[in-house]
């Protein structure tokens, strides 16, 4: 069977519109409510939330590749690159370079996508490394660029761009309809630039990272700002049925079916998001009732508790969990737990050791 781009009618792909415009819709919804919730955080509570989604958002899309970063390292870059006076924290080569990628897609979304444009991005995401031959410029190797998966007696060839010979006529075709394709839907638009990216597969490394950047460029492009959604987040989340669709859609020009699956994971992705913003509000009403009324130990339990987000402390809190990061006695972490509960920061399930605690506002929130 041949790959998209051998086709005939490569690369004008086919879509029915009809199921992916309840998508559309919700998703122009739902960037409204997000613009109108940022509304009611502070100029630092949005700093905050920015630099914690793309360091969130820099962090995860380098593990849907294999590879594992220190978020703590990257936000620490991302802060530096925003001005925000960061720890002084030391970072990797390619932790300094997903942050400055990260940081040049949030601050350039508006700007016209270009050869020198990926190609800065491909040499922030290559930073240290020395094992490629094509830094911050399109593959130029003879052999077949290919996804495989296997020992190599019985590999399985998931996918093959085209040849490094024919990239850069057909980059020159992607950005020409990139640049002009400002009229399609939001969704549509960020799905088809992300199918068509990947299929070209013009960098010898990097093509994935750089390929969700652009749709998320192509998302923000279309709101007149950052969308700030947690994509990389939600796609790492269910990774699996990430690569199958890319896989499905590979062979054929009609994408119907990776528009919906696409658009459904931009969706989950700007819920999470929403979650994010939501939980930041609850925290910031959360302190300002509780301000002057938490002993130290407590103050730095609820603080640990915020900084595990919205999915909340896995498997809840326990006494042990208290004992551990206050270094206080069993009977002291009882009557400060009972106190918090007592004062609302905490609803607590359960009985003797199952007994758990578990931030208010994450309750309110669906935990």
């Amino acid at each position: 069977m041949p790959w998209n781009w051998e086709h005939q009618d490569w690369p004008e792909f086919a879509y029915d519109s009809a199921p992916i415009a309840p998508l559309e819709t919700l998703f122009q919804r739902q960037s409204g409510i997000v613009i109108g919730a940022l509304k009611h955080v502070t100029h630092t509570q949005k700093d905050e939330l920015i630099v914690d989604l793309i360091s969130t958002e820099a962090v995860k899309t380098s593990e849907i590749e294999g590879e594992i970063l220190n978020r703590d390292s990257v936000q620490a870059s991302i802060k530096r690159n925003f001005g925000l006076h960061p720890p002084n924290r030391k970072a990797t080569p390619a932790e300094q370079g997903i942050a400055e990628m990260m940081t040049s897609l949030y601050t350039s979304f508006d700007d016209l996508l270009s050869d020198s444009a990926l190609f800065q991005w491909h040499k922030m995401l290559t930073n240290g490394r020395t094992d490629l031959a094509d830094i911050g410029r399109y593959r130029t190797h003879n052999e077949p660029m290919q996804i495989i998966s296997g020992a190599d007696y019985a590999a399985k060839v998931h996918f093959e761009a085209p040849p490094s010979g024919q990239v850069k006529a057909e980059m020159n075709r992607f950005l020409e309809w990139f640049n002009a394709s400002h009229s399609l839907p939001p969704i549509t638009r960020a799905g088809i630039a992300h199918l068509y990216f990947e299929s070209i597969h013009p960098f010898e490394d990097g093509n994935g990272r750089i390929g969700r950047a652009i749709a998320e460029k192509a998302l923000s492009q279309s709101l007149g700002q950052p969308t700030l959604l947690a994509l990389s987040h939600t796609i790492q989340a269910n990774r699996k049925a990430y690569y199958q669709n890319l896989e499905r859609f590979n062979k054929d020009t009609e994408i119907t079916g990776w528009l919906e699956h696409f658009g459904a994971t931009i969706l989950k992705a700007q819920n999470y998001s929403l979650s994010l913003i939501e939980f930041l509000i609850a925290k910031t009403k959360l302190y300002d009732r509780l301000r002057g009324q938490l002993n130290e130990r407590q103050d730095k339990v609820i603080a640990r508790l915020f900084g595990e987000g919205p999915d909340g402390f896995k498997g809840g809190l326990s006494a042990e969990n208290y004992i551990a990061i206050t270094g206080t006695s069993r009977p002291t972490a009882t009557r400060d737990l009972a106190e918090l509960v007592e004062k609302g920061a905490l609803t607590r399930t359960g009985e003797r050791r199952f007994t758990r605690y578990w931030l208010q506002s994450v309750v309110e929130h669906g935990e």
